[in-house]
């Protein structure tokens, strides 16, 4: 599947299957990336705040920064971590910062499909690992990442090829 869109009127300008739903994988990121973008803009979230990160988040598969069970990390970093490099980790702790518990993240990132309109398009967790019932669509995850570029500042971290995560004791990965 496939879709373009022209971002600030939402024209289609070409389209294949775009409503066929998918496994999204780590795309799953824009809608957990949005959730983040906006409690960052409301205040409700620094990008200066410390995250401890748990036993679950350090656990997460896939994808990862290689994140300490234990250890405190910026918001900044973390989200660095999960717009240049995927983390899994770096997702659901900041998952877990927001909401508490990353199954209750999901639950806001579901709320906010129902609210952008979105159809084809149910998670079951923030990083996009395989599951069932997680899928998505090209329509649904084009209108999720122009709500994202709503905040400018993502495009910091969207934009960096390449970077290193810097480690609580100092050391850089």
């Amino acid at each position: 599947s496939a879709i373009l869109i022209e971002p600030t009127t939402k024209a289609i300008l070409y389209e294949k299957n775009a409503q066929e739903k998918m496994a999204p994988a780590s795309m799953t990121k824009v809608m957990s990336m949005l959730l983040i973008m906006e409690e960052i803009d409301s205040g409700r979230l620094k990008l200066s705040d410390l995250v401890l990160i748990s036993k679950n988040a350090s656990g997460m598969g896939g994808s990862q920064i290689f994140l300490d069970e234990g250890s405190n990390v910026k918001v900044e970093e973390l989200l660095k971590g999960v717009a240049i490099a995927s983390g899994n980790d770096a997702v659901v702790a900041l998952a877990e910062k927001i909401a508490g518990s990353e199954s209750a993240f999901v639950d806001l990132m579901n709320n906010k499909t129902k609210k952008l309109g979105l159809k084809n398009s149910h998670f079951v967790n923030s990083h996009g690992l395989d599951a069932e019932n997680h899928y998505s669509s090209a329509y649904d995850m084009a209108i999720m990442a122009v709500e994202l570029l709503k905040y400018p500042d993502i495009l910091k971290y969207t934009s960096i090829y390449e970077d290193y995560f810097n480690k609580p004791n100092g050391s850089k990965t």
